[in-house]
């Protein structure tokens, strides 16, 4: 019975530092844009704007 008074308070305080982790991130944006990193992974900025540009040769 006495691990309840060592056990309930851990709890209670992981519990707390989890709730105000996540308040954090949602008052630093983090979770503003859910979409935009996976659709930058497919984008083709590194592509020459020029289509009429020579190919380089691979190395």
């Amino acid at each position: 019975m006495d691990i309840l008074v060592i056990l309930f308070p851990l709890a209670l305080g992981l519990g707390l530092t989890g709730l105000a982790a996540f308040f954090w991130c949602m008052r630093s944006g983090q979770f503003v844009d859910l979409e935009g990193p996976g659709w930058r992974v497919l984008s083709d900025e590194d592509l020459r704007a020029d289509p009429r540009a020579e190919p380089h040769e691979p190395r």
